[in-house]
């Protein structure tokens, strides 16, 4: 969703400078990029560890997220291309699930400013143990959609994204955004610079 439906990656850095100075410590755009695609939970160990915010990381977590949720009511940042292709893919019959690591109280506002059933399944954070680049989202995802990962097309924006449904099995779709991803990630990916060059013949190719 973060880099790939939505632009937020800059919400997330904005919301992470803001906590981390106002504990007294120092942040970068380094440490901001290092973050994106990881588990929430994860991002909060880090915070507290490489920020000095002496807190525990899910209250970081809610912190960050109430910084979030308040950035995307007032406008939600749309990637070039998703939601073209997201309608293109619900008129072409083909089941689509969100894989997030952002909890759902922020994936439910980015949802509901789609169209109505844009996607069969929903898999935040909190829905697994092991987020990202772990396989269980993905794998949860296929599973609620009732498909083997290996007809799935993920398509993703960052490294521990792409390692999280290559593990799963998935074929996937490497979309660079925020942080750079090697031109060929690994076995079983593909390189595009922009989602608005994907259409539904292509995904299909993809899984083919």
């Amino acid at each position: 969703m973060d880099g790939t439906i939505v632009d937020t990656e800059q919400y997330w850095i904005a919301a992470e400078f803001d906590i981390v100075e106002s504990h007294g410590g120092t942040w970068s755009q380094e440490h901001g990029k290092a973050l994106v695609g990881s588990d929430l939970l994860d991002s909060g160990r880090y915070i507290r560890k490489h920020g000095g915010v002496n807190l525990d990381p899910h209250t970081i977590v809610e912190m960050l997220l109430d910084r979030v949720v308040a950035s995307v009511q007032k406008e939600i940042p749309w990637r070039p291309g998703a939601r073209e292709l997201l309608a293109a893919v619900r008129e072409a019959g083909i089941p689509t699930a969100l894989v997030t690591m952002s909890w759902k109280r922020f994936a439910d506002e980015v949802v509901a400013a789609l169209p109505t059933d844009s996607f069969d399944v929903v898999v935040v954070g909190e829905d697994v143990e092991n987020g990202k680049p772990h396989p269980d989202p993905y794998l949860l995802a296929a599973q609620r959609l009732g498909i083997d990962p290996s007809q799935c097309l993920a398509i993703e924006d960052s490294p521990t994204g792409v390692a999280s449904a290559l593990a799963a099995g998935c074929t996937v779709l490497a979309v660079p955004h925020v942080v750079e991803i090697p031109d060929q990630p690994q076995a079983g990916s593909r390189f595009i610079r922009s989602v608005s060059l994907v259409n539904v013949e292509v995904d299909q190719l993809l899984l083919g």
